[in-house]
């Protein structure tokens, strides 16, 4: 086990101005891109994600945490607030990305756990069957209740 971790420092970001001074949105979104591979969405689409998750206004909004150690990023995990109840979860897990050099640390868990702690309501993610987090997933409780299909026009 590396030295990851030691120092480790969790950060709560509900606005883009509450990022750490040495980091911009888009190197948050370049980071979740490049460490969520091969399982990532398109750059634009989580700039887009992120957009929404800072906006304050009504039907949007969220948080990100960050797992960081020395002004860099090892983890980071997107939630986004959904305007639904009941029917649908009030929070969408978006992204969930360690750095893949911290990887086996329990930084991912340790997020996910905070997340759970911060959230009101239930949580929903989507995660694609082979994905090997969705055993981390299943130990922190989530369960599988529908198989997700769409159409793309």
């Amino acid at each position: 086990m590396n030295q990851v971790g030691v120092d480790l420092e969790l950060l709560m970001i509900r606005k883009q101005d509450g990022l750490p001074r040495w980091l911009t949105a888009g190197g948050l979104a370049r980071f979740l891109h490049q460490s969520l591979k091969p399982y990532e969405d398109t750059l634009e689409e989580i700039q887009c994600a992120l957009e929404r998750v800072f906006l304050t206004k009504s039907g949007h909004g969220g948080f990100v945490l960050l797992a960081v150690q020395d002004e860099a990023i090892h983890g980071a995990l997107v939630i986004h607030f959904t305007p639904w109840s009941g029917y649908v979860p009030e929070n969408l897990l978006l992204y969930v990305a360690v750095d893949p050099k911290s990887r086996g640390c329990g930084i991912g868990r340790k997020l996910i756990r905070q997340a759970l702690s911060r959230c009101a309501g239930d949580i929903a993610l989507h995660v694609e069957y082979d994905n090997p987090a969705i055993r981390l997933y299943d130990k922190l409780g989530f369960s599988s209740k529908y198989a997700e299909m769409r159409y793309y026009s």
